[in-house]
């Protein structure tokens, strides 16, 4: 997903639920580390200085609350809680503790991402604005995407899109990875959307060869470019 890595600590004493998400957030290619209690999440936060901290709430040695505090006085990092407590006097609890935003079990994965990208542009856009990789340069501020100097005129999802395949360039993204990431788990339509949305995408970038955006035939779409053009910034 990113050249900076981004580092995002998830905090549960879960054992199923914190090796979900850190496989499905390595995957996504973000930077993870791992505790199963508030203590020795402070001691990483400390040691590791994570951009985002997704904590549970009830959890043995020290809880959700009591980590929020701790981490409030060594870290700037943005902290998400993630726990089966979602009455409205939790949340404001959580909220009040330095918490910055709340989501309740069970969720979505896609939903968890889409809040831990919030954060990271909101409390990082020094990491998260504009950025040159290869020919193209991303700004996420102004929703907008440069290549070879010239500006794409892209939808909200062509956008969407052709980012995270920029994030991911060099890498073969299957239909259901991009499906997934892309449209949600909600989505009830032909996966062919994926081959339509590729196909704008080529005409837009005048990839008549496609050159730029490969097909891995079986596999999915790889978003090429040489690796002594590669540069995030």
């Amino acid at each position: 997903m990113n050249d900076h890595k981004f580092k995002i600590l998830v905090v549960d004493d879960e054992e199923s639920i914190r090796k979900m998400l850190e496989l499905g957030l390595k995957q996504e290619g973000y930077d993870v580390n791992a505790a199963v209690n508030g203590s020795e999440a402070l001691e990483k936060v400390r040691t590791w200085s994570p951009h985002v901290v997704v904590l549970d709430i009830m959890m043995p040695v020290m809880d959700g609350y009591d980590l929020c505090q701790g981490i409030q006085q060594i870290s700037d990092a943005a902290m998400i809680m993630l726990t089966a407590l979602d009455a409205a006097t939790d949340v404001a609890r959580g909220l009040r503790m330095g918490a910055h935003d709340y989501l309740a079990k069970p969720f979505h994965f896609d939903e968890l991402l889409a809040r831990i990208e919030v954060q990271i542009r909101n409390r990082f856009p020094d990491l998260s604005g504009r950025r040159q990789i290869g020919n193209f340069v991303l700004d996420e501020p102004r929703k907008s995407i440069f290549y070879q100097e010239r500006e794409l005129h892209l939808s909200p999802t062509e956008f969407k899109l052709l980012s995270y395949m920029l994030w991911n360039a060099n890498q073969t993204l299957s239909k259901e990875k991009i499906l997934l990431h892309i449209w949600g788990y909600d989505f009830e339509g032909d996966e062919n959307i994926v081959e339509v949305y590729v196909r704008y995408l080529r005409e837009k970038l005048r990839d008549l060869e496609h050159e730029v955006i490969r097909t891995a035939r079986g596999r999915g779409y790889t978003l090429y470019i040489p690796e002594e053009e590669v540069k995030r910034d």
